[in-house]
């Protein structure tokens, strides 16, 4: 979510209402009231350091660190005041949904998972993970609202890809829940790590835009990397397109350029040469041979 310049209403429909606030001048105090609607759930990601968060109408106090977010269910119309200090950028991203959207959407009549899932949603269930503790952005958290910010088609098109990208953010929320028995408080940067490569591998990511994604040190993300599984990052991710690509050489009606970018390779000749690292001939001598 970095070097994004928008600000303000990013959309509004019916429905929805996304909103988000990044102050352009961090030398001035930062303050910003957020309006929660009534009868509406309230995704807050909170993108920058140390924000403090006062609910008006209970007096209750929070302070975030980067990267954590809350759903919250607001009965009535609320104000809460944010603010950072020692000159810090105020940073965070707003998604309102009315509650009858996510009542249709859920349908909690239909069985008791969606009835549950509504009445932890309602009891606010959804702000901390753990021991008061707000939950973390995972990384395709991050990579949602990155695609959010940045679209630009308007009309059905946006409204249609918004509500797709809100459905996925909360079958992650749920799934990020119904795991915590299972987790640590914290969860691992290697772990972490390890799922963005394992579900992206076949895509042109580099290791460097993975610590940008999630907000971690990128010399942190390679010793912890490795010392959890004996391999670097970089070997790891390359591992998993070879294996990809040794599978798909077989087939001779797929060109080789098309294998490379399947595997994740922007370039035919960056591809050959790892291939050929590794498996000590070209992708078109093991194919021909």
């Amino acid at each position: 979510m970095k070097n994004q310049s928008k600000n303000g209403l990013l959309f509004r429909s019916e429905d929805i209402k996304i909103i988000m606030q990044e102050d352009s001048c961090p030398e001035t105090y930062s303050r910003s009231s957020m309006i929660e609607g009534k009868l509406s759930f309230n995704l807050i990601f909170l993108l920058s350091p140390n924000i403090n968060l006062e609910a008006q109408d209970c007096g209750t106090h929070f302070i975030f660190k980067k990267n954590q977010y809350i759903l919250h269910y607001s009965s009535q119309e609320s104000t809460a005041e944010l603010w950072t200090e020692n000159q810090e950028t105020l940073k965070y991203l707003q998604i309102q949904i009315n509650y009858q959207y996510i009542f249709n959407l859920i349908n909690p009549e239909s069985n008791r998972e969606s009835a549950e899932i509504l009445e932890n949603m309602i009891e606010n269930n959804y702000i901390f993970l753990h021991k008061e503790t707000p939950p973390d952005m995972t990384v395709e958290m991050h990579i949602i609202l990155r695609e959010i910010v940045s679209y630009t088609k308007r009309g059905v098109m946006q409204k249609l890809f918004i509500e797709a990208k809100i459905i996925k953010l909360l079958i992650l929320i749920f799934e990020q829940f119904n795991e915590k028995d299972t987790i640590e408080a914290s969860p691992q940067t290697p772990s972490i790590i390890k799922k963005f490569i394992d579900e992206n591998f076949h895509k042109n990511i580099k290791v460097e835009e993975i610590g940008k994604l999630i907000g971690i040190n990128q010399n942190k993300i390679r010793k912890e990397f490795k010392a959890q599984y004996h391999i670097t990052v970089t070997d790891y991710l390359s591992e998993l397109r070879m294996l990809k690509a040794k599978k798909m050489i077989i087939d001779k009606e797929i060109m080789i350029k098309e294998i490379a970018i399947e595997c994740g390779y922007e370039y035919v000749q960056n591809f050959t040469r790892a291939f050929k690292k590794k498996y000590g001939v070209s992708p078109e001598t093991l194919r021909n041979g």
